[in-house]
């Protein structure tokens, strides 16, 4: 791996050779081997969306803090560009089409995360942690699928997307006379353990959200603070519609997107300022990344890729490469640059490593980057990625610096007017052919070089046929022969 002492900004990252800092201290674990672990998880943020990756107009000072502190990752993937299937990989270590799940669950659907899946939650407690799952879930949201029933010791937050409400564009009550979206929603129920305890209804109740999974988490950590914990934080926002409290609103130079940011930003804050006042941030992990990229026909209310290409729902750079920044005092070295390949498939056997936790008995796909957040020279754990979307379509596949695309239909923003102030603009379905990208030059993804090295594409087409033989591939018909089932009602 490559190190540098000083953060690199935006997109200045994605290629840049680093320099090691002198030196550089011996990172051990913990002689307990049982750190506490935060993984906070937001909800359609975009590679260009935080200070330290670009971003202007607002700041986001509390996770500029954690990167200057700790690891920031360049070339760090969601294991796929949408909700469900983003989320189910990261407390599986699988790839989604592994377990059966794609795309998004809808409200009162017959499937879910398979609760035979061993997630990080399970695995924990076996070394004694407790946990607790805050905000979005959107994993079935039929009790049969909850987090209660997949290890998790407590649940508050919603059960799918927080789009999925009978509520318009322009925040009024869908009526008969008044019906902006498409799909008919049933109320948006706020759970705790496993009951309703209100229901979301407007936009400032949808405001309200991000302090109260900041407040939820806060006494989380207090509570546990003499005993081991795993907190997943999946945060409802940046994901329309978006919404702010007071506090924030008009915060920011860049309207309503800009304000949700900085609270999020806020939140981690908070984090951050607990585990110090309880004494636990040298032996506490925190995780920040995103499930997927920016919904970018969603305009002014949708965020930045950063000069990626495309966005949420799509297996380009911008709908897959995400922000994500670690921190751990002594272990992780301060201010280093990640410019290796890492996907959020990888954290759940990470934490196995760490926690000196069992993995699961079924065959998984992540493998352990904590080489990577140690800061050790040419550590490079990660060979290969596999992009896949729809069902189960194998769209790309890359190899160190080289991705390979596939010819594929997929959804489009570019060259199409974006929506406004929460109304969406349209996308468009486009066809691209095979291309060759070299991700150190071109991560945007505009050169396609495959007539010059002819060799690597062969490469990389060996590369994707492993990945068809054992999960399979719609584009070719391949059925895969390690795939499991969700679960079923």
């Amino acid at each position: 791996m490559e190190l540098k002492s000083k953060i690199l900004l935006g997109m200045a990252g994605l290629g840049a050779m680093s320099i090691s800092p002198k030196n550089l201290p011996a990172q051990n674990l913990p002689t307990n081997s049982k750190p506490n672990v935060v993984l906070i998880f937001v909800d359609d943020m975009g590679y260009g969306d935080l200070s330290c990756y670009g971003a202007t107009q607002y700041k986001t000072p509390n996770l500029d803090g954690m990167a200057a502190n700790g690891a920031r990752f360049t070339n760090f993937y969601a294991a796929q560009a949408v909700c469900s299937a983003s989320r189910a990989a990261i407390l599986t270590g699988c790839y989604p089409n592994r377990i059966g799940i794609h795309g998004a669950f809808f409200p009162g659907s017959k499937t879910g995360l398979n609760p035979d899946e061993e997630i990080i939650p399970e695995l924990l407690k076996k070394r004694g942690y407790r946990s607790e799952a805050i905000g979005k879930w959107h994993l079935g949201d039929a009790q049969k699928f909850l987090p209660l029933q997949q290890g998790f010791d407590e649940f508050l937050g919603l059960p799918y997307s927080n789009d999925m409400w009978p509520v318009n564009y322009d925040g009024t009550p869908v009526t008969q006379e008044n019906h902006q979206r498409p799909g008919n929603y049933p109320p948006l129920p706020l759970i705790r353990g496993n009951k309703t305890i209100r229901e979301i209804r407007n936009l400032d109740d949808m405001g309200q959200l991000t302090t109260l999974y900041t407040e939820e988490a806060v006494k989380f950590i207090r509570k546990n603070k003499d005993h081991p914990f795993f907190l997943y934080l999946a945060h409802s926002m940046p994901h329309v519609p978006i919404a702010v409290s007071d506090k924030f609103k008009g915060k920011s130079k860049q309207g309503l997107y800009g304000d949700v940011v900085m609270e999020l930003d806020w939140s981690v804050g908070q984090i951050l300022k607990t585990l110090e006042e309880n004494n636990l941030s040298s032996n506490t992990l925190v995780i920040f990344t995103s499930d997927n990229g920016p919904w970018i026909n969603f305009g002014n209310h949708a965020g930045s890729t950063g000069a990626l290409r495309e966005g949420k729902g799509t297996s380009f750079e911008g709908g897959q490469r995400e922000p994500c920044i670690m921190k751990w005092p002594g272990v992780i070295p301060a201010g280093i640059v990640c410019n290796e390949m890492a996907c959020t498939i990888d954290i759940l056997p990470t934490l196995a490593q760490i926690t000196g936790s069992p993995l699961p008995e079924k065959k998984i796909d992540g493998v352990n980057i904590l080489p990577l957040m140690k800061g050790i020279p040419n550590a490079n754990p990660r060979k290969f990625l596999y992009y896949y979307y729809q069902k189960n379509s194998l769209e790309a596949v890359r190899e160190g610096s080289w991705k390979l695309v596939f010819p594929h239909q997929h959804r489009s923003y570019e060259g199409v007017l974006p929506g406004k102030d929460g109304y969406p603009g349209k996308t468009v379905n486009r066809e691209t052919g095979l291309a060759l990208y070299d991700m150190r030059r071109d991560p945007g993804e505009r050169y396609d070089v495959q007539t010059l090295y002819p060799d690597t594409v062969q490469e990389l087409e060996k590369v994707a046929e492993q990945a068809r033989e054992d999960l399979g591939d719609d584009l070719t018909g391949a059925p895969g022969k390690n795939r499991r089932p969700p679960g079923h009602l």
